[in-house]
């Protein structure tokens, strides 16, 4: 079972590593373009972004999963059914996108006025921020319908395309001189929303002419499935996002300093990126994975082996990126590597974001979604209670801390609930050890290793990273040339 996750981990991997690294060559360019000031911009608005996506989704994409797999548990006409799922979940987030854009094209003065001084400048923003999240709305369910048919390459094929527009599309402004203009930073909005319009127009001949078409009946039983997901993701979103909108409100000082400490903060963020694209990777393959017809003994077998192997990788990754974190900081410009300290707590942050994740299999398979919402609704209150305590005294490094605390409470709560209503055999003691010899790499290296040479520090941590991995793949016995040829063949095909 395990076999086919890895694969389709790895197909998605090698893509998706690809594809975000071109987008990530961005960081690089805007932090030596754009002052921290005006980055903070990009910062928030991309923050801002996937909350809306979010919104409007509805939950749609889990519930697209699951109720592709009951219309093949029905039987009958399956490719019927698996059509008429399409065209409702479709029609019904293409709805709401629409409305929303209609919504703040209307009333984008006063939203402007919320965001802040640099959006009342530019009201124009916020429209086409409303218009990037339309475009990518209609998007999210022909994208999935991808995805659940195993239609990987196309999938990746149409992600690369949008990022090569975006990517290509903001080089060149920025060559053109056109970030210099009074318009500035809207040039970054406009290169996302060209790139978002190009690549659904290409995405669409593969909806095989479904139109979207909401039938009510079955959105009624997908909205019981869904709703809980969406608080859920509402709140999950929020906790992603809300620790820049924190700094934005709670952080002393004028307009100029407080948009300062969140392109710093934002920068950093983006470091991290390497732990994000194996999350975001290993979500992609997951999610339609573990809501099929599992049987359910098999299911838990699958969900606990994955943990530990999700685990053991992002510990491999997290000592990668720390021990070597200077290295890492070039990414971002001069001015952005003051905050490079918090890289430690962001990149354990995103592990535990990664663990509750693999948590939450269980009640979106037992149709129990109303977990999602009580989890990420203690997280939501856990960011914003500790926000308010440590931002105001702490800046961005507060914010920083504030977002471990908050996917720490999820994790625990996550694991307790799993353990009361759906006991999955995680292999705690081997997860444990992952942990245990994480940490004590990074403290032997930064502690007792901290005032040596530079030279000797790097050979040092090299050695420690090598070690890691080495032990990881003999622990587990991984015959990682058959996993590559067997990844590398399949993604050939």
């Amino acid at each position: 079972m395990l076999e086919k996750l890895a694969k389709q981990t790895a197909i998605y991997g090698i893509s998706t590593i690809v594809v975000r690294f071109l987008n990530y060559l961005l960081t690089p360019f805007y932090t030596r373009i754009f002052d921290q000031g005006e980055y903070g911009i990009v910062t928030d608005i991309y923050a801002l972004i996937p909350f809306a996506l979010v919104l409007l989704s509805m939950g749609m994409e889990s519930s697209f999963f699951r109720f592709t797999t009951k219309a093949e548990e029905e039987g009958g006409d399956v490719e019927a059914g698996k059509r008429r799922v399409f065209a409702s979940t479709w029609g019904m987030t293409s709805l709401n996108a629409a409305i929303f854009f209609v919504l703040v094209w209307l009333f984008n003065t006063p939203i402007s006025r919320v965001m802040g001084e640099a959006y009342t400048l530019h009201p124009e923003y916020v429209t086409i921020v409303a218009a990037i999240v339309m475009v990518d709305v209609f998007s999210i369910i022909p994208f999935s319908r991808l995805r659940e048919q195993g239609r990987a390459m196309h999938f990746v094929m149409l992600k690369a395309l949008s990022v090569l527009l975006n990517v290509g599309l903001a080089i060149s402004f920025g060559i053109a001189g056109l970030y210099d203009t009074v318009f500035g930073v809207g040039w970054v909005l406009v290169a996302n929303l060209v790139a978002s319009v190009v690549t659904l127009v290409t995405l669409l001949p593969s909806t095989n002419r479904i139109v979207p078409r909401i039938d009510w009946a079955l959105m009624r039983r997908i909205f019981v499935y869904s709703l809980p997901l969406l608080i859920g993701g509402i709140a999950g979103t929020a906790n992603e996002f809300i620790d820049r909108q924190m700094i934005k409100y709670l952080t002393p000082g004028d307009s100029a300093e407080v948009m300062a400490e969140l392109g710093i903060y934002g920068a950093i963020v983006k470091i991290a990126v390497v732990m994000t694209l194996f999350t975001q990777m290993y979500r992609l393959a997951a999610e339609p994975f573990f809501l099929s017809g599992f049987k359910k003994e098999e299911f838990k077998e699958a969900n606990a082996a994955s943990m530990k192997y999700f685990v053991m990788a992002s510990m491999v990754i997290f000592l990668g990126i720390v021990l070597f974190r200077d290295m890492f900081a070039l990414i971002v410009g001069r001015h952005f590597r003051e905050g490079v300290d918090i890289l430690p707590i962001v990149l354990a942050s995103n592990v535990l974001a990664g663990i509750w994740f693999n948590l939450s299999f269980w009640y979106k398979r037992e149709e129990k979604t109303k977990y999602a919402a009580y989890i990420t609704t203690l997280g939501l209150v856990v960011t914003v209670a500790l926000s308010f305590v440590l931002v105001p005294k702490m800046g961005y490094r507060g914010a920083a801390w504030v977002r471990l605390a908050a996917e720490a409470a999820m994790v625990v709560w996550s694991y307790t609930l799993c353990r009361r209503h759906y006991p999955i055999p995680y292999d705690l003691k081997r997860i444990g050890e992952y942990f245990a010899l994480t940490v004590a790499i990074y403290l032997l290296s930064e502690y007792a290793l901290g005032g040596v040479g530079e030279v000797t520090h790097l050979m040092a941590n090299i050695a420690l990273f090598a070690g890691a991995v080495v032990y990881a793949i003999w622990r587990e016995k991984i015959d990682v040339k058959a996993l590559l040829r067997a990844a590398i063949g399949k993604f050939l095909r």
